[in-house]
């Protein structure tokens, strides 16, 4: 009974361990961010390296609040907790204070709270108690529209806080649901909207459009394994594009190539139906989806593109393909960070001696640019020993996850893991130019109370359900 009592008991160290050297490591580099020789003391409150010793201090507390409650609570409260979130989310757009034209804080006593950082562990709960009960399926329409609808709730309220970078963070879900059952049809589609929505970006819908026939009767041979069906399609498609140019050039009738490209695809696709219909071709109504779905997702890119992302964000995507090349305005933050990651070399400059990072060249140093510090102070020996931190984490995180004897504890460990995963891989790739810059911290290196305590309390949560794993949670 006393060790039931006892909440160090069976907690995972190796976790707590990387948790506190990258809390401290992350303190000691924001230290280094903004230093400066008229304020040297790393306790000096009135600087953002005092402040950021207040969250971690104030983050160890929550983390041991979050141990101290019974492993039960997260699941019986789950769905509280997430409307409880939710309303805080639609406060924030009329109560909330604007900071770099996001409409998401609260501020209290001079303490600034990002509801949207919260909403990442209720989310992580509700979608783990809800996959978790007796006789969820993955497979059923009603699954992936309740789940769909977690996702997107937080994510919407979110985007009309103009904070795209936060909103994007809840996509990482479908690492989730791939791991408990997700057909791999899904990931494959997701990851073509991601191709294309790029492609769009790059060339003319014509280009695009030739390319999703070829693939597509590419993907039919593939699926059928007989060039037969694929030959069929592309004397089909070329048929009717020769006859189309044909009489246009007979008749006199305008068309540009798109014109008749469309047109041609058009009536391939109910020829192609029809022949599909009656050769009992399965594959065909395949393909045929990954057409339109495909087509859907290049038309619509021009809309989101224009009226979801804001000008800023515009100009930073043109930037990292090479459509702009600005280096004085939305390319300056990302050219100015790879200066630094450059400048520090194999060992770095030293501690304290970051020429980029003491002279302000690089924007947001402290904030979503913490990493250039670490390579310019580190080097490259600096930038590795901290990934393979992180890795660490990461790994540790899935191996705790797949010794659960829950299915919510499972599930809650896995919407860790990959949320920490999202944040990891998109904020490095800013600051080394591989990734648009959305503006998503680093986590336990980014100053800043509310994505420190969001951080803590989503990962101590679970560290106290492994320490509980014995229980019947469900």
């Amino acid at each position: 009974m006393k060790s039931q009592n006892n909440i160090f008991v069976n907690l995972d160290w190796i976790t707590i361990l990387l948790y506190l050297v990258l809390v401290m490591m992350g303190w000691i580099n924001i230290y280094a961010a903004v230093y400066s020789d008229e304020h040297q003391s790393i306790l000096d409150i009135g600087q953002q390296y005092g402040k950021q010793m207040i969250w971690i201090c104030a983050g160890i507390f929550l983390a041991f609040c979050v141990l101290i409650v019974d492993s039960k609570f997260y699941v019986a409260f789950a769905y509280h907790i997430y409307i409880l979130i939710l309303l805080l989310l639609v406060a924030v757009l009329f109560l909330g204070r604007e900071v770099n034209g996001a409409r998401a804080w609260f501020e209290v006593g001079g303490v600034a709270l990002q509801p949207a950082e919260l909403a990442k562990f209720a989310t992580s709960l509700v979608v783990a108690k809800y996959m978790s009960q007796f006789g969820f399926k993955m497979a059923r329409t009603k699954s992936y529209i309740v789940l769909g609808t977690m996702m997107l709730l937080p994510a919407l309220l979110i985007l009309l806080q103009n904070d795209t970078g936060s909103a994007l963070v809840f996509a990482v879900f479908f690492l989730v649901f791939y791991r408990e059952g997700l057909p791999d049809v899904v990931l494959i589609g997701g990851f073509t909207a991601i191709v294309l929505f790029i492609l769009a970006l790059l060339w003319t819908q014509l280009q695009i459009l030739i390319l999703l026939i070829v693939v597509s009767l590419i993907l039919l041979i593939f699926l059928r394994q007989s060039f037969k069906d694929g030959i069929i399609g592309f004397v089909l498609v070329s048929l009717i594009y020769g006859i189309l140019f044909g009489l246009k050039n007979l008749i006199g009738f305008d068309a540009t190539p798109f014109q008749l490209m469309v047109v041609t695809s058009v009536l391939s696709v109910m020829a192609f139906i029809v022949y599909g219909l009656k050769n009992h071709i399965r594959q065909a109504w395949f393909v045929l989806l990954f057409f339109i779905f495909s087509i859907a997702i290049t038309l619509s890119v021009n809309y989101f593109y224009s009226n979801i992302l804001i000008s800023h964000q515009r100009d930073r995507v043109d930037n990292l393909l090479g459509i702009k090349n600005d280096l004085r305005g939305a390319g300056w933050n990302v050219h100015q960070s790879k200066i630094a990651i450059g400048s520090g070399g194999i060992i770095g400059k030293g501690f304290l001696k970051g020429t980029q990072t003491k002279y302000n060249f690089v924007p947001e140093q402290s904030t979503d640019f913490i990493f250039c510090t670490v390579g310019e102070e580190w080097g490259f020996l600096g930038t590795t020993v901290v990934i393979l931190l992180f890795l660490a984490l990461l790994i540790r995180l899935i191996f705790l996850a797949e010794r659960q004897r829950s299915a919510f504890s499972r599930i809650y460990g896995y919407c860790v893991a990959s949320i920490l995963f999202f944040h990891i891989v998109i904020n490095v790739s800013m600051t080394i130019g591989l990734a648009p810059v959305i503006g998503i911290p680093l986590p336990f290196f980014s100053y800043g109370g509310s994505s420190l305590w969001s951080f803590t309390v989503l990962l101590f949560i679970f560290i106290k359900l492994d320490a509980s794993r014995t229980k019947n949670l469900r």
